[in-house]
């Protein structure tokens, strides 16, 4: 059995392995802490400002691909259909090194954010586009039915009828949507942008500070997403009693 006791500045690892008790000491050193955070919040600003974007951008081209199913648009559903299936079955890193390093081959050069944006967008609208198809699947066809009858044309049927509804189911799988993207930017250090991994890799590498990058490392992502899980917690609540 392993026991571990953590201590405001360092934590003690005790244990047992056939009889023979084990200590692992380690001391947090405050000082590369203080004089390393500011470059993790710099990435901390970074990382968050593209994670918006692209989470964004994600859910535009997910709604787009999405309508395109639900009304079963000739051309535009095939091609969302062949976009689904291409962007969830390939990692986001292989995506990131298609843009990086595959497109300068071809001539276009793009920057480790703008790769950053359009991966995210890229993988996410995916992700988006099932969330908001089912959302849009939801409605019972005898309230489209009605809302025809009574002579509301696409625009006002979407507007008033099918997108309340939809959203409001679809809201869950979106926040878990939107929470998956943001840590899904943790790959982007490999392609050379100065985000959270890639400053705790460079610190790692260079002082060989494990403990401390790590730790800073841990806590800027659980200040970016924890707050987004709790905002994301009690819109779903209140979305919820809406519904009842």
């Amino acid at each position: 059995m392993i026991k571990i006791q953590y201590l405001l500045t360092n934590y003690v690892l005790c244990g047992k392995i056939n009889n023979v008790r084990i200590e692992v000491r380690y001391n947090l050193d405050v000082d590369f802490i203080n004089r390393f955070a500011p470059m993790y919040v710099e990435a901390a600003k970074l990382t968050l400002v593209i994670g918006v974007i692209g989470t964004l951008l994600a859910a535009a081209v997910g709604l787009l691909c999405a309508l395109a199913k639900y009304f079963k648009v000739p051309v535009f559903r095939q091609i969302a259909s062949v976009y689904i299936e291409l962007s969830r079955n390939t990692p986001l890193i292989v995506q990131l090194f298609f843009l990086y390093f595959g497109l300068p081959k071809a001539g276009i050069r793009l920057s480790s954010e703008a790769c950053g944006v359009i991966g995210l967008a890229f993988l996410g609208g995916s992700y988006m586009a099932e969330s908001f198809l089912s959302g849009l699947r939801s409605v019972k066809k005898i309230q489209i039915e009605s809302a025809e009858s009574l002579g509301m044309r696409r625009g006002q049927l979407m507007r008033y009828i099918i997108i309340p509804q939809a959203v409001s189911v679809s809201v869950p799988s979106i926040c878990a949507n939107v929470i998956f993207l943001l840590k899904e930017t943790s790959v982007f250090s490999a392609v050379s942008l100065a985000d959270l991994m890639y400053v705790a890799k460079d610190l790692i590498g260079m002082y060989y500070n494990t403990g401390e990058a790590l730790v800073m490392l841990v806590v800027s992502y659980l200040v970016i997403i924890l707050p987004i899980s709790v905002l994301f917690s009690v819109l779903e609540r209140r979305m919820k009693r809406a519904r009842n």
